[in-house]
Order: structure tokens, then C-alpha cells, then sequence
């Protein structure tokens, strides 16, 4: 029986990033989370003595200590990796911009109250299985707050008080939270990603942790539903666009004298009747083709709830239209689940439009829901017209001469999803 014994691994010279020990970490928190392999090998290392610890920056590069690779524990250094890693991939660095834009806040206090928000968002999942915590990582609760919230949600709830000196060292650099660093090569250095090679990363670990959805943490699944699914502001611009185009103040069509004409006063004694205005109203026609998903149907209904708010609870001034090839009846809005969608075949929304500007009251305006793949009505329909897009992806077939309709210039456009 042959025994081997394990070479010993040379010292680096004072000052020298350990690489080799640096690497192995790496490679650690790759097998602790292969979901992150792909972010953790797309991450640049740069050794910095500038830098307390570990810091990352928005362009995908990480700037390492020496003295801090030197006297960290490998597997601590793992869970470093795997902790830096995660800032990027949850985009603290755009949403930390955004939340101080938003909140008018300034000044280091701000940024640091931002790596600590953001920290908190990582690390009330990041340990255990084979990752330990490291010495002085933030945690949710040692804050006094609880886990599972978002970066967001902690920056509003956390103060500083007595826990200032503990935590004024902390800086996870400007991919926690967007404040550029002195030691940042920025967007024209060596080794960083751009915009579109950061996206494949997230997109890649996000189908590693879709495909095995019993491997990653909620936090981490969380994530990367939002990834395939980016919670983009398409509900907010679509009541945007409706509220907007029924901004007017409705159609008169009869006179009442429960509120005098303004012309009343310049005739004693005579009161005049005023302009009644009927609240505007809106006709939705909702593409029930083929080519429209159950999920997307069902997400038609929820616009069709949120379009009746941003009216202001006015259901009876909404109705609803399924449309493939052929229209279906105006249907008042009551619940949303009681709608009926009927369809299944081609699709030609024209149709539609035509069955939306023969209800009775005409509508204000008329939103259409739909993938896309559909011909559109050749005049402009004299009322406003909205309409939310299904999003489909760009396919191009040079076999077929065929040239994709897209929404008229006329209509408000909106992508959902």
C-alpha cells in the first residue's frame, strides 16, 4: 500500500495575490452552488490593495485584497465568491441608482445604507449547505428585521444608530451599490463585460436554476422568474395610456339641471340646464386566437381588472370583446373571471374593431390585446386606441416571403411582459 503525502503549497510573497488559494474558492463555491458556476467563472478577479476586502463593480470585474485572500479560511472565501457574485446578478448596483434617484438621498450614508440592504437581500439565504457565514456578514435579523424581503424593502425599514461603527467598514464596491470606487477600472478597462454579455450570464444561471427547481433557495428562485419574466413598468404604462386617453371629460348627450349652466348668471331669474357628460368608456378586444397562450389569456384578464381601476372602479363603463377570426359579443365588465373568451382559430382583430365601434355607447376608446400576429384596421377608428402586445420573438424565414404587421403609427403601443 502506497501512501502519498500532500505537497505543501508554496507561500506567496508578502503582498502577492494567492491566486491559487483565490482559485480554489472559487472552485469550492462552485460545487456548494453549481446554479452560479456560470456567474462566478464569468466574474473577472483583479487584485487591488486599495480594497478592504472584496469588492465588485457593474462591469462584471471583482477587486480582491492579498492580506484579506491571505488570512481568510478557503471555504469562508468561498461563501465571499459566492456573496460578491450575487450583488451583480441581482443588479444591486441599477436598483441601489434607482432607489436614491427615487428617494432624493445623497452622501456616503446613502450608498452604505444601500450595500447593507442589499446584503441583507443576499445573505438571508446565501449559507449552510457547505457554505459557512463569514466573520461579520450582515444578517437580516441581527438588524432587527426579517428575512425573504427585497434590497428595496430593507433600505426603507433600516437605521443606523448604534450599529454605525460596526457596520462603516463594509463596502461591497459600486456593484452593491452604484457609487463609483477609486479603485474601479470603469467602462473602458480590461475585462469587463458589456451589457449584453452580463444579461446571457444572468439569463444562463437563471435556466440552471429553472431546470432543477429543487437545488436553490426561494430567494434564488425568485429571481430567476423575474429574469425570464422582468417586471417591467407594462401595467403602469398601460393605465397610463388609458387614463390618458380618457382624459377627456366624455361625451354630452342630454341636458339636467342638477348643475346650472355657467350661462345662468348672466340671466336673473332663468336657470339654464347643463351639459350632462357621460363618463368615458372603454372596448377591449381580446385576441383569442391560436397563437394566443392559456397564461397570456389569463393575463389579458388581469389588464382588464387593471384598466377598470384606471378608471376609477367604473366597470360599467368597460366591455370586452374576444376575437380570433370572428368577434364575440360586447360582454359588460363585472369580474373578471366571468368573462367569457372564446377563439381558438385564425386571427383578424379587424373584426374586433368593428364590433367595439358598433356598441352602443360608442367608446372613448379601444384597447386590443394581443400577440401581434394580426391585420390591422386600414383607416384609423375615430376614438383613441391602445393596444398591449403579448411578446413574441423575431423570427425570420427567408423561404417565405412574408413581412410581419405591425401596429399602426395611430395606436398607443404598450409591451406587456
Amino acid at each position: 500500500m502506497t501512501v502519498t503525502h500532500e505537497q505543501p503549497r508554496p507561500t506567496p510573497a508578502a503582498g502577492d495575490l494567492d491566486w491559487e488559494k483565490l482559485f480554489a474558492a472559487r472552485l469550492y463555491a462552485t460545487r456548494a452552488r453549481p446554479y452560479l458556476a456560470t456567474a462566478l467563472f464569468a466574474l473577472h478577479p483583479v487584485a487591488s490593495r486599495d480594497v478592504p476586502t472584496m469588492a465588485v463593480d457593474r462591469h462584471w470585474r471583482c477587486y480582491i485584497s492579498p492580506a484579506f485572500v491571505d488570512r481568510t479560511p478557503l471555504a469562508e472565501l468561498a461563501s465571499i465568491w459566492v456573496h460578491e457574485v450575487s450583488h451583480l446578478l441581482r443588479d444591486h448596483h441599477g436598483r441601489g441608482d434607482r432607489h436614491v434617484t427615487e428617494h432624493d438621498l445623497q452622501g456616503p450614508g446613502a450608498r452604505l445604507r444601500m450595500n447593507i440592504a442589499g446584503d441583507c437581500e443576499i445573505n438571508d439565504d446565501a449559507y449552510g449547505e457547505g457554505l459557512p457565514h463569514p466573520a461579520g456578514a450582515v444578517m437580516p435579523d441581527r438588524l432587527g428585521m426579517e428575512s425573504g424581503l427585497l434590497m428595496e424593502d430593507y433600505a426603507r425599514r433600516f437605521s443606523f444608530g448604534a450599529l454605525t461603527p460596526e457596520l462603516a467598514w463594509l463596502d461591497c464596491g459600486s456593484g452593491a451599490d452604484g457609487s463609483p470606487r477609486p479603485w474601479d477600472l470603469g467602462p473602458g478597462g480590461a475585462h469587463g463585460l458589456t451589457g449584453e454579455e452580463r444579461d446571457r450570464v444572468r439569463f444562463r444561471v437563471a435556466e440552471g436554476i429553472r431546470g432543477r427547481p429543487g437545488s436553490a433557495p426561494d430567494g434564488w428562485k425568485r429571481w430567476a422568474d423575474e429574469v425570464f419574466h422582468p417586471p417591467q413598468p407594462w401595467r403602469r404604462l398601460l393605465g397610463a395610456a388609458v387614463r390618458s386617453a380618457v382624459s377627456g371629460s366624455g361625451a354630452g348627450d342630454d341636458y339636467a339641471y342638477a348643475r346650472p349652466a355657467r350661462r345662468s348668471a348672466s340671466l336673473p331669474g332663468v336657470i339654464l340646464p347643463s351639459l350632462l357628460r357621460r363618463p368615458p368608456t372603454v372596448a377591449v378586444v381580446i385576441d383569442t386566437s391560436g397563437s394566443v397562450s392559456d397564461a397570456e389569456l389569463g393575463s389579458a384578464l388581469l389588464e382588464v381588472a387593471a384598466i377598470g381601476r384606471a378608471l376609477g372602479g367604473r366597470r360599467d363603463a368597460v366591455s370586452v370583446i374576444s376575437c380570433d377570426a370572428a368577434a364575440g359579443v360586447a360582454v359588460p365588465l363585472c369580474r373578471g373571471e366571468w368573462i367569457p373568451l372564446v377563439g381558438g382559430g385564425g386571427t383578424d382583430l379587424r373584426a374586433g374593431f368593428r364590433q367595439a365601434l358598433r356598441t352602443r355607447p360608442r367608446p372613448d376608446v379601444v384597447v386590443a390585446l394581443t400577440d401581434g400576429q394580426t391585420p390591422w384596421p386600414e383607416a384609423q377608428p375615430p376614438c383613441r386606441t391602445v393596444v398591449g402586445l403579448f411578446p413574441r420573438p423575431i423570427e425570420y424565414d427567408e423561404s417565405v416571403d412574408y413581412v410581419p404587421d405591425h401596429p399602426p403609427k395611430w395606436a398607443r403601443v404598450v409591451r406587456i411582459g
